[in-house]
């Protein structure tokens, strides 16, 4: 009977089930266990063993190129950096409201490593997101107008409930490619949540996009509903050895 039973979770795809079904059936028959009892713990076995491969299949499809969380982020190195404000920002609130976060610094304060800690605890909370380099979503846009399946590729980008766009910079942008970035960006304004990192404050987005009416049309909608976070604290990219040994600082200053 235990071998049919095994044979038919098996077939329905019962895989968190299955796993526990011989140590279960033991365990009834060895303390008694109810009925219902046994079936309520084989139940709550299937449905952690789901939530545990929901979630591993939302980090996978999240790109994140580095396993950052918020309680692995230095805060004691980068006292730039609220540590209360960016735990109340990983409440998640700013989802359900639609609002995007702009984190605005220098290279190696901190940016990345925040807005992919921010981005991690929405996948940990059930939601979907996606990492993507600016350039490299630049391009993917670009392509998808040569094969027409820029429709498709907007809906998947759209649908995100949190998209982050990384290290938008002084980019190679021709006119296509900005004309497209501003139909993503108005096509998420107000229904899901972006996060930017960049180098360059808001004066600086009409260097790189050239274009003032589509540039003041963007930051209208990034800002509207919107927490911009500027870090000008010190690099967090400081070689170990450099930091545990103080003959290498003394030479790093002299030189």
């Amino acid at each position: 009977m235990q071998t049919k039973i095994l044979d038919l979770m098996r077939t329905l795809k019962l895989t968190g089930m299955s796993q526990v079904l011989e140590r279960d059936l033991a365990l009834a028959e060895k303390e008694g266990l109810p009925t219902a009892e046994v079936i309520e713990r084989l139940l709550l076995e299937e449905f952690h063993y789901r939530q545990e491969r929901s979630l591993l299949y939302r980090i996978k499809q999240g790109r994140m190129p580095w396993p950052w969380t918020l309680a692995s982020f230095p805060f004691d190195k980068q006292p730039a950096v609220s540590k209360s404000q960016i735990m109340g920002l990983a409440s998640l609130a700013f989802l359900d409201r639609a609002e995007n976060i702009i984190f605005i610094g220098d290279p190696g304060t901190g940016k990345t490593g925040l807005a992919i800690g921010l981005l991690r605890q929405a996948l940990v909370s059930g939601r979907r997101g996606r990492f993507i380099k600016a350039q490299d979503l630049l391009d993917e846009l670009y392509a998808s107008l040569a094969d027409r399946s820029t429709p498709k590729l907007f809906k998947s980008l759209a649908g995100y409930d949190l998209l982050l766009i990384d290290e938008l910079g002084y980019l190679t942008l021709n006119p296509e490619q900005v004309n497209v970035f501003f139909k993503l960006m108005d096509e998420r304004y107000s229904k899901k949540s972006t996060i930017i990192t960049t180098n360059l404050d808001y004066p600086q987005w009409y260097d790189l996009f050239k274009r003032k009416p589509l540039v003041d049309a963007l930051l209208d909608r990034l800002n509207h509903h919107c927490t911009t976070i500027r870090i000008s604290g010190p690099s967090l990219r400081v070689p170990a050895q450099t930091e545990n040994n103080p003959s290498q600082k003394q030479k790093s200053k002299s030189k």
